[in-house]
């Protein structure tokens, strides 16, 4: 899937030398929403709009003390 980018995404990819599509799943993952739009220097409605562009799902997990949870990606689709 070819995504065609704005003139911003292009810009942030040049600051932060990485493709959006490839960053955003691990960023968002690690620091949430509100921090990385606040890194990337964008609105958190903005980077709404280039997850759902890019067809990245977010959702959020609810873990009782003692779970845990592991995350794998099938290589197929990546």
């Amino acid at each position: 899937m070819l995504t065609r980018k704005t003139k911003k995404m292009i810009a942030v990819e040049a600051k932060i030398r990485q493709p959006l599509e490839k960053m955003l799943p691990a960023m968002v993952t690690e620091q949430g929403l509100t921090a990385t739009a606040d890194y990337l220097g964008v609105s958190k409605a903005t980077l709404a709009y280039w997850l759902l562009k890019f067809r990245i799902d977010v959702r959020r997990v609810a873990l009782a003390p003692g779970d845990t949870m592991h995350v794998t990606r099938d290589e197929a689709l990546s």
